[in-house]
């Protein structure tokens, strides 16, 4: 299972550059607010988009959904874990939870 990561935890990986985050959440809904530089990948999608929105396979990825019932961002590191991409955590709130700021 992907590393559960907390608030703190990101926003020092942000701070470095040193992370890809990836908004699981339906594109309705990215739209609307995401961290910023985030993408949006639903998991529907990661085996076709993946390889085009995440090509370093040693990047280390967060990923991040709703709030901690939400499987999106699981669901999401899950696939790409199974994808190659073995560096995989994930955050369990999405921005009320997270902020709009660092």
């Amino acid at each position: 299972m992907t590393e559960l990561i907390t608030r703190t935890d990101l926003e020092a990986l942000v701070a470095t550059g040193a992370v890809v985050l990836v908004d699981a959440l339906p594109v309705s809904y990215y739209d609307q607010l995401h961290l910023p530089g985030a993408v949006n990948l639903v998991e529907s999608d990661v085996d076709t988009e993946a390889p085009r929105l995440l090509p370093d396979k040693d990047a280390t990825i967060v990923t991040y959904c709703s709030n901690e019932a939400c499987g999106n961002s699981q669901a999401v590191a899950n696939r790409l874990e199974r994808l190659g991409l073995h560096r995989c955590a994930q955050v369990p709130r999405r921005h009320p939870g997270l902020g709009r700021r660092w």
